[in-house]
């Protein structure tokens, strides 16, 4: 069984008394373990599908299944529940709270477990090293480089030991070398056996994952293998 399937998943939005279809017809699996990239030109559907996936957007029709758990059937409550269990998110403008240190900010989705603060902060700590953040803990995040940045996001989105981490665009704004570092990290956590999807827009991205879904006006028109 895949571990995500998207069936026959619509959204449709209304644009000044008009009916927009986001997404028509969607079919979709991911395999646990996969590294894949959702690509598309800009409104072609990339962030809706990634918001759906990610128990944030339920679909006008369709059904969502993780882990054969239909996710848009579940209460908000228990919706809340999953996304903290299954996912992971690395947000395109990654959300770091100007304030808070590296350490910080990776603890933030702990706050709502029941465990210590002890085991809290080792699981940040450990969630940071993995990122290659070990020695910058105590940095804010405007002391730390943009390609520093993205791991902290990306180390928050990992801290709670998810299976799956969804990242919106997570080199739009870092430079190529930078961009090439954090698509490695990507890579390394996938090969722990992390499942990875991607939006991007960038094709040098491509050779780093495994397979890669285009859309263009809300439809899949290819889905191809990656050039891993």
């Amino acid at each position: 069984m895949p571990l995500i399937e998207m069936q026959q998943i619509v959204k449709t939005y209304n644009s000044n008394g008009a009916a927009v279809q986001a997404l028509k017809g969607i079919d979709f699996r991911v395999a646990e373990g996969e590294i894949m990239a959702i690509m598309g030109p800009s409104g072609s559907g990339k962030s809706t599908l990634l918001s759906i996936l990610g128990a944030m957007n339920p679909p006008t029709s369709g059904q969502v299944l993780v882990d054969e758990i239909p996710i848009y059937d579940l209460s908000l409550e228990k919706r809340a529940d999953f996304r903290h269990e299954y996912l992971g998110f690395v947000f395109q403008q990654l959300q770091l709270i100007p304030y808070l240190t590296a350490l910080e900010n990776t603890l933030l989705p702990l706050a709502i477990t029941r465990l210590s603060h002890r085991q809290q902060e080792e699981m940040a700590l450990t969630a940071l090293e993995r990122v290659g953040l070990g020695d910058k803990v105590k940095r804010l995040p405007n002391q730390l480089s943009g390609g520093e940045q993205e791991r902290v996001a990306i180390a928050r989105a990992i801290v709670n030991q998810p299976p799956i981490v969804l990242a919106d665009e997570p080199t739009g704004s870092l430079d190529t070398q930078t961009g090439t570092e954090v698509m490695q990290l990507f890579q390394s956590l996938n090969r722990e056996g992390l499942t990875v999807v991607i939006v991007t827009h960038n094709p040098e991205n491509i050779p780093y994952v495994q397979r890669v879904v285009h859309l263009r006006d809300g439809c899949i028109v290819h889905d191809r293998g990656g050039q891993k």
